[in-house]
């Protein structure tokens, strides 16, 4: 039969043909781009849709019952009340996707890109949420007692790499890393951002030689970190405000 897909913004058509099915549809054509595409309440169930690029696609009430989206490109998808019990969405990336009373019951949610998205009043029961890195990043204890950092009351002792001028050489913002406290008006929480706002700082000397030729040492409260990022959490996190204490001369 014939079957026409189009965009929901501008009513283009992305694909037209003749197909046994939307789910044969997307399928054969899983190699183009199904952005902004209009899939509402389409049957796409035990769809294989690996790698498929479904960003800003309208998927609201559709059937994605055990299909397979690993890898998928599901960026500020609609998927409100979409039925995703059983579906594979390991490695997907649902950053600022929708999933408000999406059914996720049973799905495969292993590592995957959920940054700003919204799943409010979702339903999460018996998914596999093991290895979700954002259920899983490390608290600050955990990332204190891992790296051996110094803790005295509700203060710790980390390190900054720096330039000659005692600046990021990384960063756009220029902040001289002097004696003295340095703040930040605004330092991003988002754990899946490796590097974002904020003052970057590293939990060992060895990080820290990998951002700059000058290692100094940084006074931090507890309570002025504001991410430790999933990735490379080793090497580096966020925190609004520090106090660096002085220059290392030798390790």
């Amino acid at each position: 039969m014939k079957i026409e897909i189009r965009r929901w913004d501008n009513n283009e058509i992305i694909v037209y043909g003749e197909y046994e099915s939307i789910k044969d549809c997307l399928e054969k054509n899983n190699n183009k781009s199904f952005y902004r595409a209009n899939l509402s309440s389409a049957d796409l169930s035990s769809a294989d849709l690996r790698y498929a690029n479904l960003s800003y696609a309208n998927l609201s009430y559709a059937d994605l019952r055990s299909a397979n989206l690993r890898s998928a490109n599901l960026r500020s998808a609609d998927l409100r009340y979409a039925n995703l019990s059983y579906a594979n969405l390991s490695s997907a990336n649902l950053s600022s996707a929708d999933l408000r009373y999406a059914n996720l019951s049973y799905a495969n949610l292993s590592s995957p890109n959920l940054s700003y998205a919204n799943l409010s009043s979702a339903n999460l029961r018996s998914a596999d949420l093991r290895k979700m890195p954002q259920l899983n990043t490390p608290t600050i204890n955990e990332y204190i007692k891992e790296f051996n950092i110094k803790k005295e009351g509700e203060y710790i002792y980390v390190f900054k790499g720096v330039n000659d001028n005692l600046e990021n050489p990384q960063s756009d913002v220029k902040i001289k890393y002097d004696i003295g406290v340095k703040s930040v008006e605004y330092a991003d929480c988002d754990v899946w951002k490796d590097c974002s706002f904020g003052i970057s700082l590293s939990p060992t000397i060895k990080a820290a030689k990998e951002w700059g030729s000058k290692i100094v040492s940084v006074k931090v409260n507890i309570g002025d970190i504001s991410c430790i990022p999933i990735y490379d959490n080793e090497k580096k996190f966020r925190v609004k405000k520090c106090e660096v204490m002085g220059e290392i001369l030798e390790e």
